[in-house]
């Protein structure tokens, strides 16, 4: 599709949805003698969520499996839409938009896999990484550049925030300098999670601000500019 033609249909968006394996990761698990498991996610990706949060964008991840890891990301970004183990995406995807009160055309999904397509039919703007599925790569609006787990959902919240016209604006605030520090740092932290020295000190009662809280993303030490386009 023409990327006029993307744009018009991202300018509409209010809500990101993504699959995890294959997309916020690169779909490999590692299974642990335990029985735990673990997976890895991309820290540009996870800075994409909380800009497109911050620009006031809804951001929900939609797994047909469940995972503790999936849940813990969720949590780091600040993402309280989260539905795993979900035995029929299309089912649960209707579920959302009802809830939301949103249109079709206001949604963005990104899939990598058949499972994904029947929701992938009905977004808005439909999307899937680079190494998506043959049978999904043809079918959607838009592939991305890179990889899933490698900054696909990241292309993805760029095409959308500039459509809108709101990623200029973001870059702005994050070459602002407050109280020595650019508000890039706190972003770029959130997006990584707490530090080992974090989570030692709240385990110990040390009491540090939790790294991905609404308050350490948004206000903590006033880093966000006052006036600043959500």
């Amino acid at each position: 599709m023409e990327m006029f033609l993307i744009d018009a249909q991202a300018s509409r968006i209010k809500l990101i949805l993504f699959d995890v394996d294959g997309v916020l990761t690169d779909g490999k698990i590692l299974l642990h003698p335990d029985g735990t498991e673990s997976k890895q996610f991309d820290i540009k990706d996870g800075t994409g969520i909380v800009l497109a949060q911050r620009a006031g964008l809804i951001v929900g991840f939609l797994s047909a499996r469940t995972s503790p890891s999936t849940a813990q990301r969720a949590a780091q970004l600040g993402v309280t839409l989260l539905h795993q183990g979900v035995s029929s995406k299309l089912e649960t995807y209707e579920q959302i938009v009802d809830e939301l009160l949103l249109e079709d055309q206001q949604v963005a999904y990104m899939g990598d896999d058949v499972v994904d397509l029947p929701v992938l039919q009905r977004a808005g703007l439909s999307a899937a990484p680079a190494d998506a599925v043959d049978d999904v790569r043809s079918r959607v609006h838009w592939v991305s550049r890179a990889n899933g787990g490698q900054g696909a959902a990241r292309e993805l919240i760029e095409v959308i925030l500039r459509a809108q016209d709101k990623w200029d604006p973001l870059v702005e605030e994050y070459l602002t300098l407050r109280h020595g520090r650019s508000v890039l740092d706190t972003t770029e932290r959130s997006a990584r999670g707490p530090s080992e020295r974090e989570r030692a000190s709240e385990a110990s009662g040390g009491g540090a601000p939790r790294a991905m809280d609404k308050g350490s993303r948004e206000s903590a030490a006033g880093v966000w500019p006052r006036g600043s386009k959500k």
